[in-house]
C-alpha cells in the first residue's frame, strides 16, 4: 500500500521535533505560572520572556510589540476590531479590506459595522491582486483601519503589502496584514515594511495549534478583546501558555532559517505538479496564475468536476487535498475568494486546492501527476450523473 499524501500544509503542518523537544521541559517539571513571584513562576516569566525576543527578531520587531495569541482568528480579530475601537473616537469609522480575505477577517470586519463602522471592501484584479484605484477611493482619510491579506490562503497570491502599508500610513489609517500564509514564505520585517499589526499563526510552520502572536507596533492603540488581566501589557489578560509561546519561537526561527531554500525547493515542486497537470488536463484553470505566488499553494479548477466528488476521491487514494480553507471545511458552497475573482459557479465549485510543505517530496508530486488526471477521466465520464451517483462510483 503506498504511503498517504497530505498535501493540505495551508490548513496545518506537523509539529517540528525541533519544536517538540523545545516545549517539552514546560510540559512537565517547569509548569510554573508566568505571574507567580516564586521559583517555578520566576522560571516559566523568564522561558516566556526569552519566546518572546526570539519571535520578535525573526519578526523584525522590539519585544515588546509581540502579543501572544490563540492563533490567526483572534489575532486578527484583536487587530481589527481592537484597533477600529480606538480609532472610531477620531471619527474615522470606516474599515477597508478585500472580499478575497480568510473569513476571521471578513467576520472582524462585519462586527465592526454591526457596531457603526462603514465597511468597504476593494475591487479586485482578475489575477487576485488588489486594484490600486479601488484602494485609493476607499483608504481615505476618514478610514480608520485597512486589512489586506499578505498571502492569500486559497490560491497563494501574494499582495505589495509594502506599497499599500505605506499609502495606508501616509493618509493616518492604521494598516493591518494577515500573515498567517506569508510568514516562512516571504520576508516580513516590522522594521523596513511600515505595516502596524501583523498576525501570525504556529501551527502553519511546524508549532502546535492553539498558539499565535500579533505584532503590534508601538504607539498603535489596541482595545483588548478580553478583561480580567494584565498580563501582555493589558492586550491579552490570560494566563500564558508557555509551552506553546516558546514552541512558536523555535519554529519560527526554523521557518526564517530555512525560508530561502524552502521557497526554491517548494517552488520547483509546485511549478513541476502544475506543468504536469496542465500537460494532462489543458483545459484546466490554474487560479493566480500570472500574478505573484507564494510557492506552497496550487488552486486549479477542472471543467465538468465538483471539489467534493473530487476531494472524495483524492481521499480515498490517500492524497490529503482541499477546496479552500479548513475553517470551512465541511461547506459546499463555491469559494468565496474564487468568487470575488470572477470565476464562474462552475470553476468556484470543481477547484481543488493543494498545498505542499514539509512532507511534499519529488514522489509525491509524481504519484498526484499521475492520479488526479486519471480521477477527472472518471469524473468527466460520469458528468451526466447525479452528484450521489458519482460519489457512490467513488467510493467501489
Amino acid at each position: 500500500m503506498p504511503q498517504p499524501i497530505y498535501l493540505d500544509h495551508a490548513a496545518t503542518t506537523p509539529v517540528r521535533a525541533e519544536v517538540l523537544e523545545a516545549m517539552q521541559p514546560f510540559l512537565g517539571p517547569r509548569f510554573g505560572n508566568p505571574s507567580s513571584t516564586h521559583r517555578w513562576g520566576r522560571e516559566a516569566r523568564a522561558a516566556l520572556d526569552e519566546a518572546r525576543a526570539r519571535l520578535a527578531r525573526c519578526l523584525g520587531a522590539h519585544d515588546d510589540e509581540i502579543c501572544f495569541t490563540s492563533g490567526g482568528t483572534e489575532g486578527d480579530n484583536l487587530a481589527i476590531l481592537g484597533s477600529w475601537r480606538c480609532r472610531r473616537a477620531e471619527g474615522r469609522r470606516a474599515v477597508v479590506s478585500t472580499p478575497i480575505e480568510h473569513k476571521a477577517i471578513l467576520g472582524a470586519v462585519h462586527q465592526a459595522a454591526r457596531e457603526g463602522a462603514e465597511e468597504r471592501l476593494l475591487r479586485m484584479q482578475p489575477s487576485g491582486l488588489v486594484d490600486r484605484a479601488s484602494f485609493d477611493e476607499a483608504v481615505r482619510e476618514d478610514a480608520g483601519v485597512c486589512s489586506v491579506m499578505w498571502v492569500n490562503n486559497e490560491i497563494g497570491v501574494v499582495q505589495p503589502i509594502g506599497e499599500l502599508a505605506a499609502l495606508a500610513k501616509s493618509r493616518g489609517v492604521t494598516f493591518h496584514t494577515d500573515a498567517v500564509q506569508a510568514f516562512g514564505k516571504v520576508e516580513v520585517d516590522a522594521s523596513a515594511t511600515p505595516f502596524d499589526l501583523l498576525t501570525v499563526s504556529g501551527h502553519k510552520i511546524g508549532a502546535p495549534k492553539g498558539i499565535g502572536a500579533v505584532y503590534i507596533r508601538r504607539g498603535t492603540a489596541i482595545e483588548p478583546m478580553f478583561h480580567g488581566g494584565s498580563q501582555d501589557r493589558g492586550r491579552r489578560p490570560g494566563t500564558e501558555n508557555v509551552a506553546a509561546a516558546v514552541g512558536l519561537a523555535r519554529a519560527a526561527e526554523l521557518a526564517v532559517a530555512e525560508r530561502t531554500a524552502e521557497w526554491q525547493r517548494l517552488e520547483r515542486l509546485r511549478d513541476q505538479l502544475e506543468a504536469a497537470l496542465l500537460e494532462r488536463i489543458p483545459d484546466a484553470t490554474v487560479h493566480g496564475r500570472g500574478a505573484p505566488r507564494a510557492p506552497h499553494i496550487l488552486n486549479i479548477s477542472v471543467p465538468g468536476t465538483d471539489s467534493e466528488s473530487l476531494l472524495m476521491a483524492l481521499d480515498l487514494a490517500g492524497v490529503a487535498a482541499s477546496s479552500g480553507s479548513a475553517c470551512q471545511s465541511g461547506s459546499v458552497t463555491p469559494s468565496h475568494v474564487l468568487t470575488a475573482l470572477g470565476a464562474s459557479f462552475e470553476q468556484a465549485s470543481s477547484a481543488v486546492r493543494m498545498s505542499l510543505g514539509a512532507l511534499t517530496t519529488e514522489d509525491c508530486v509524481r504519484r498526484v501527476a499521475e492520479l488526479f488526471p486519471a480521477l477527472i477521466g472518471k469524473a468527466r465520464r460520469l458528468a451526466g450523473s447525479a452528484p450521489d451517483a458519482m460519489r457512490d462510483v467513488f467510493t467501489r
